[in-house]
């Protein structure tokens, strides 16, 4: 964790907790700003890194930083995300201090997608009930803070909506929908009709447990299939042990964004079986996303924020609950579909969703 605050070159700023990989692609293509974040997700790149301010700050270092610098627009991570929500409260408070000596008000937006209200069961106990009771008010503190709220999906505009009675003076939703990636552009890769990915972590929420169970059926009703597993996770040993007793199984553990590209682009089907596990539920799912742009058929439970657009452009959205035998029925009927790429690209937005929205979160202008 870096100790120092140094200060800030840009006046505009994300304070995110965690960075990742997709955060740098998509720095590129929005208007320059600098990057505060407490830490290094699993697939960050650092190749991607290069010509993006990066800083890395705790609660206290972020505080800091936002007091040194000159900031005027910063885009926080989403009230309901509470993990964050010390940091945020903290920089956002250093911020208001500055005003009281003349500083100008800094903007500050936020882009949500949580679905899943963290303050609707009543933790067992007294020391996790006066947490919670804590993170309630800075929660609120940091929504009645906000200028603009973008919404990624329905879900999520409804979920803020029953939680906050104040509105943000400015509130739009732009779904978090994916652009057809373009990096096939000039070069010719062979899909496999019968390849399947999992992306992601390898852990009981993303369902990794259950593919792997699926496996055998899907493999007796059609031999020529193949499983290409991708990421890393608490369920990295049975990943292993699976490739290892199967060779119909590959593992690529947290390979370059090249070489992920070049996956999807062969694989037939992605699957994808998120489950509810205890506080969390699947807000949308990146894998998800990326399979749709890469031209994938799709594999899912309804526990994504996009389940609807899902089932309306075709793909298989299966109950949240879904076992092994229904996972397994689900990826053998996205087998049979002999859907194209462009097919299923035809359904995505011209503009990634994600940049519409960080364009919108401070009105910045559509490059020509």
């Amino acid at each position: 964790m870096a100790s120092e605050a140094p200060t800030l070159h840009h006046q505009h700023v994300r304070l995110y907790d965690q960075v990742r990989s997709v955060h740098l692609e998509r720095a590129h293509e929005l208007d320059p700003a600098a990057i505060v974040y407490r830490v290094k997700r699993y697939d960050f790149d650092p190749q991607l890194a290069s010509g993006i301010e990066l800083a890395q700050a705790g609660s206290l270092a972020a505080a800091r930083m936002a007091l040194r610098s000159r900031i005027t627009r910063v885009e926080v991570d989403e009230p309901l995300y509470l993990d964050s929500l010390p940091r945020t409260a903290a920089v956002l408070a250093a911020l208001g201090l500055k005003r009281l000596f003349g500083a100008p008000r800094a903007e500050v937006a936020t882009y949500a997608i949580e679905n899943l209200d963290p303050f609707a069961s009543r933790p067992p106990r007294m020391r996790s009930r006066l947490r919670r009771a804590l993170e309630r008010v800075l929660s609120g503190y940091v929504w009645h803070r906000l200028d603009t709220v973008v919404y990624g999906t329905p879900g999520a505009r409804d979920l803020y909506g029953e939680t906050f009675a104040r509105r943000p003076r400015r509130q739009l939703t732009v779904e978090a929908l994916p652009s057809p990636c373009r990096c096939d552009a000039g070069r010719t890769i062979q899909r496999d009709p019968d390849g399947v990915v999992f992306l992601g972590a390898f852990s009981p929420r993303k369902g990794f447990g259950d593919v792997l169970a699926a496996w055998p059926a899907i493999c007796s009703r059609r031999p020529q299939a193949t499983l290409t597993l991708i990421g890393s996770g608490g369920m990295l040993d049975q990943a292993r042990a699976a490739a290892e007793a199967d060779p119909s199984i590959r593992l690529l553990v947290d390979p370059p964004r090249d070489v992920i590209h070049t996956e999807l682009l062969r694989a037939h089907v992605l699957v994808l079986p998120s489950r509810r596990v205890g506080g969390w539920r699947e807000q949308i799912g990146l894998p998800l996303l990326e399979a749709l742009a890469h031209g994938c058929e799709v594999v899912t439970t309804s526990e994504t924020g996009i389940a609807e657009f899902l089932i309306d452009a075709g793909h298989l959205v299966l109950p949240g609950d879904a076992d092994a035998a229904r996972i397994a029925d689900g990826v053998d009927a996205a087998l049979a579909r002999r859907r194209t790429a462009a097919d299923i690209r035809s359904a995505l937005p011209a503009v990634d969703g994600r940049i519409a929205a960080g364009r919108a979160l401070f009105e910045e202008r559509t490059p020509a």
